[in-house]
């Protein structure tokens, strides 16, 4: 098992930026893709971002797409989510997750954090 712990949320302005990271022990030897995923009052949990451990191989979610920017440190085990011109609609708790395979499907991570909020105001 891998334990996530998720830091860096917090209330901004619309156009600010925020970098969020996620910081993973355990065994983390067994899992190859670090995801982003957010959930907003009353919504489904989302697909936000995701990074291969070996390959350095992104994906990013077409909301995000130019605005975010996952990236990861091996040596620290930890992976980052730089969010730039934050929108309103960006605003939900965010979950670090990890699994054995890049997808977007929520289902296929097997370990997650418990979450920060970002909060942006217009």
């Amino acid at each position: 098992q891998v334990q996530l712990v998720e830091s860096g949320g917090g209330l901004v302005q619309a156009g600010d930026s925020l970098r969020l990271s996620c910081a993973a022990s355990g065994r983390t030897s067994s899992t190859y893709v670090r995801a982003w995923f957010r959930q907003a009052p009353g919504k489904e949990r989302e697909f936000v971002a995701a990074i291969s451990w070996n390959d350095h191989s992104t994906y990013d979610a077409a909301s995000v797409k130019g605005r975010f920017t996952i990236s990861r440190d091996n040596a620290k085990n930890t992976v980052y989510l730089q969010m730039n011109s934050l929108k309103p609609d960006d605003t939900a708790v965010y979950y670090c997750a990890s699994g054995p395979n890049l997808s977007l499907n929520r289902a296929r991570y097997d370990d997650w954090g418990q979450g920060t909020q970002v909060t942006v105001s217009s």
